[in-house]
């Protein structure tokens, strides 16, 4: 006896092909029987709509209103004979030979029929339950009545003057219609199913021949060894990545991930025991409803002097829960370049009103020169000297000489201005020298200010403020800006130690809700940590001098910011220069 030659399986590729002919020729039925059950329930809606139209129209007739109340007054029901003959059974029967409807009754208080498009049934109860109309409620119905069945819809009938409910009026069509409305339309439906079904079959056998010369006729199997002789390939991606194991320990901790994270392979520890910001294991731990998400939010932190963007997604297997993996991606240039843009597109629009400004005082000054009239140009001149450069809703602004400084705050006084705050220089201001580095001071100053107008806003005082000042100290090598902003608002709150604001994360928002300070998951209180970041990376610090109380003043804060301006030095060095030169002139003389 010959042996049986064993049935070869067949191919992945033919399983994936009889897989999807087998999907599409689902969902290819079921969108069909989707469409038709949606159709038919589109008309029979419409048959409601419609049915409910005709019923409000007869049971708003004057006419109708007071025949029912005439016969609702009555001490019975008039006969069959009488009903047949009155103006009440000729008003329902022209409206439903009008309109096509199946039925047009109407009843008195009691659900007697006062009109029916069958004689017989005359002064006879209602067959469906008349009680909601009758209540005064308009209801539309899907039901079988003793005509067949039918969507219809049933409105209360209203005394004339009284508001009184003395009956209802209740109008259908016949379910039948709407079946021949559907069967009109499922024609289309079946040839657009059908062609549906071939455009299907042949992007299936498409899909074959494409898969097969993508794998190179690999089988699942061989694709799955190929993959785990490559899984080094993690280590040459720019985005860190951290697989957790469904027991929750890291399985994979790339280069990528050590140097965003400033940490040495973690491969092998405990998830929760492991040195990571503490915003990274909040994106794997179940929301406070207990419900567990396949994937977390995307979130802002920063770690070692980095802007991160962290994002989770739950590894599932066939339902197989295989753990976690987090990808961190570095933003901190981008965060940068997007502030630096900020702060040039606010002075763009502060330097454009001061060039408007200016503008229209030369078309003064031109106006008055003119007209000869040159004693009023001169005090047109001194009022312009005597009030300064800027006009911005900023008190003292020309205690700032800088063109960059000038911008920046103006603008950043109009911003306050319209939040009800007031942006005021303090006396102490003095900048001698240019600011070199306006990038770099706009996104300091941009931060302390706004956070400053936001604690105003917030704050319990009606007088809302925030004070500016801004000193230089010249240097050959660059001159250290110092810089700082006070506000009117309540502080940063008992207890909370001044470092951690610039904890990232830790934001002031919620003090408007008071809620007071919190540390925020959501991508906010970035703007402290990352301008003393910014300023320590140049030398300098930002920090808290006072962390300020309830009802005012509130905190204050003070940045240096070391090489950023130049020109004092230099100014002063050659005024002593001259200053010798011309004492030594003197003693020659």
């Amino acid at each position: 006896m010959q042996g049986s030659v064993p049935r070869r399986p067949l191919r992945f590729s033919t399983q994936t092909l009889l897989l999807q002919l087998g999907v599409v020729l689902l969902v290819a039925l079921l969108s069909a029987a989707v469409h038709a059950w949606l159709t038919y329930d589109r008309v029979g809606r419409e048959a409601e709509n419609q049915a409910l139209t005709l019923a409000r129209t007869v049971a708003s007739d004057p006419s109708v209103r007071a025949d029912v109340q005439s016969i609702s007054e009555q001490a019975g029901t008039p006969p069959p004979a009488e009903l047949r003959d009155g103006p009440l059974m000729a008003e329902a029967e022209n409206a439903r030979i009008r309109t096509g409807a199946l039925f047009v009754v109407i009843t008195d208080e009691t659900g007697l029929r006062l009109a029916h498009p069958d004689p017989d049934r005359l002064g006879e109860k209602v067959s469906t339950d008349p009680s909601e109309a009758l209540s005064g409620q308009e209801i539309t119905t899907r039901n079988t009545g003793t005509l067949g069945p039918s969507a219809g819809a049933k409105v209360p009938v209203y005394a004339p003057g009284t508001g009184t409910v003395v009956g209802e009026v209740s109008v259908g069509y016949s379910m039948e219609t709407v079946g021949q409305s559907l069967a009109r339309d499922i024609g289309p439906v079946a040839l657009t199913a059908a062609g549906a079904l071939l455009a299907g079959v042949l992007a299936s056998f498409l899909l074959r021949r494409r898969l097969q010369r993508l794998t190179l006729g690999l089988e699942p199997e061989e694709i799955s060894t190929l993959v785990h002789d490559q899984v080094a390939v993690l280590q040459g991606v720019d985005d860190g990545v951290i697989g957790i194991s469904a027991d929750g320990r890291i399985s994979v901790f790339n280069a990528a991930a050590q140097r965003l994270l400033a940490l040495p392979d973690l491969a092998g520890t405990l998830w929760e025991e492991a040195p990571v910001p503490a915003q990274l294991k909040s994106l794997t731990r179940p929301a406070p409803g207990g419900a567990q998400a396949d994937a977390a939010e995307a979130m802002e932190l920063v770690a070692a002097g980095r802007g991160l963007v962290a994002s989770a997604r739950k590894a599932l297997h066939r339902r197989e829960d295989l753990g976690w993996v987090v990808m961190l991606r570095d933003r901190t240039e981008l965060q940068h370049l997007t502030r630096q843009l900020d702060a040039v597109g606010t002075m763009s629009t502060a330097l454009r009103a001061q060039r408007h400004e200016f503008a229209n005082q030369l078309h003064t000054l031109a106006g008055f020169m003119g007209m000869g009239q040159h004693q009023q140009a001169r005090e047109y001149l001194a009022r312009l000297a005597a009030t300064g450069p800027l006009k911005f809703p900023v008190d003292q602004a020309e205690l700032l000489q800088d063109p960059y400084l000038q911008a920046f705050v103006g603008a950043k006084g109009v911003e306050a201005d319209e939040r009800g705050v007031t942006l005021r220089i303090g006396p102490e201001t003095l900048v001698r020298g240019q600011v070199t580095e306006p990038q770099d001071v706009t996104t300091v100053l941009g931060n302390l200010i706004d956070n400053a107008v936001n604690a105003a806003v917030a704050g319990s005082a009606t007088d809302r403020w925030v004070e500016l000042e801004v000193l230089d100290e010249p240097d050959d090598d660059g001159g250290t800006l110092h810089i700082v902003v006070a506000d009117s608002g309540d502080g940063l709150g008992a207890g909370v130690d001044p470092e951690m604001v610039f904890a990232e994360g830790f934001t002031t928002a919620a003090a408007a809700r008071g809620a007071g300070p919190v540390l925020s998951s959501g991508g906010h209180g970035l703007g402290l940590a990352l301008a003393r970041q910014l300023a320590r990376r140049r030398g300098g610090d930002v920090r808290v001098l006072e962390p300020g109380s309830v009802g005012g003043p509130g905190a204050v804060f003070m940045a240096s910011l070391p090489r950023t301006t130049a020109g004092a030095a230099t100014d002063l060095a050659a005024k002593d220069s001259a200053a010798k030169d011309l004492a030594g002139k003197d003693n020659d003389a």
